[in-house]
């Protein structure tokens, strides 16, 4: 039936056209109902060392909703302005946490982070691993994550998580008729977060990075900020049309906005920035994407930018939805190699 409805669609919208990235980056925005939100009232709410780093939680009000939390993290002897990070943490059917995922705070992390972080980020907090390169980090909890989640009875973390998977489709509903998107909220969040980093004195070039719906969120704020200046998506890029009939179902709402196919592919908004710099790394043993999807989408965005040699980073490991430490070191050295520049 879905084979038979696409042929319908295709031919009726001619989906996938490929806009010239400066329109593409537009149109999205305006089709996903990206929000234009502040993050205001900045407040740091307790601060901290860890051996050679410093950190400090953020708080603050992007204007409904509880407070944003956020760790910055900075090499502790630092000296001057350095190049700033916005971490972006994944979606991994974990809600009830945000920012814990790749980030270590004060606290020792749960039992339950610790066995996200195995299974995804080769068990350590990358933040703190890119913080300690020299970089200035910001992890921040997003829309539905974190200390901005739904109040969904249950505070326990296995009973929370299991309540927020089926709420996702009543945030979405909600976001729908409001006329968004629940990436154009989650997106106007991140705009928000990296707007904060760059206004920071202590903060110069800003870049992105993030994994699976931290790649997501990486490759819209990339998309929609021209002043991000380098953006690593790891694990997070298919062409849509190849993850029909077998991988929709296991991806959030925020991979699915309304409109962007007839505005084009997934790649193609990811490779919207060009010839801005991008490193994508796909996982070649990635059960959540077909590798044809995967082998079309660096062929998309390798035809955006043709015309900027060494602007498009591809990297292929035959590793399984993850960004572990290899993959980590890599995107920290390409990060330093355009943003210290």
């Amino acid at each position: 039936m879905f084979a038979e409805l696409s042929r319908i669609a295709t031919a009726q919208f001619g989906l996938y056209p490929a806009l010239p990235g400066p329109e593409l980056r537009v149109a999205a925005r305006e089709a996903i109902g990206v929000l234009d939100l502040v993050a205001s009232d900045v407040r740091v709410e307790r601060a901290w060392t860890d051996g050679d780093l410093h950190g400090e939680e953020l708080s603050w009000s992007v204007g409904f909703g509880p407070r944003t939390r956020a760790y910055l993290l900075r090499p502790r002897d630092a000296d001057g302005p350095l190049p700033g990070v916005v971490a972006l943490h994944c979606h991994g059917g974990v809600k009830h946490v945000g920012k814990e995922k790749i980030a270590d705070g004060p606290e020792p992390p749960s039992p339950e982070v610790r066995r996200l972080r195995e299974a995804l980020y080769g068990g350590r907090a990358f933040a703190n691993a890119l913080a300690r390169r020299g970089f200035a980090v910001l992890a921040h909890d997003v829309f539905v994550w974190g200390s901005r989640r739904f109040p969904l009875g249950s505070e326990e973390p296995e009973e929370y998580d299991a309540a927020a998977g089926p709420h996702e489709h009543v945030v979405a509903k909600h976001c729908a008729a409001l006329g968004t998107s629940f990436a154009g909220v989650v997106a106007g969040e991140d705009l928000a977060a990296a707007a904060y980093l760059r206004s920071r004195p202590d903060v110069g070039a800003v870049g992105c990075a993030g994994l699976s719906g931290g790649g997501l969120r990486a490759a819209l704020l990339g998309a929609f900020d021209p002043r991000i200046d380098a953006v690593v998506v790891a694990a997070m890029a298919s062409s849509f049309r190849d993850m029909l009939g077998g991988h929709v179902e296991r991806h959030t709402w925020m991979l699915w906005p309304p409109g962007l196919p007839r505005l084009g592919d997934y790649p193609d908004l990811v490779a919207a920035r060009a010839p801005a710099p991008l490193m994508v790394q796909y996982a070649l043993r990635d059960e959540l994407f077909p590798e044809a999807g995967m082998r079309r989408a660096h062929a998309i965005i390798g035809e955006r930018y043709r015309d900027a040699p060494g602007g498009y980073e591809a990297v292929f490991a035959d590793v399984p939805h993850s960004f572990d430490v290899p993959g980590q070191e890599r995107a920290f050295d390409w990060l330093a190699a355009h943003l210290k520049s």
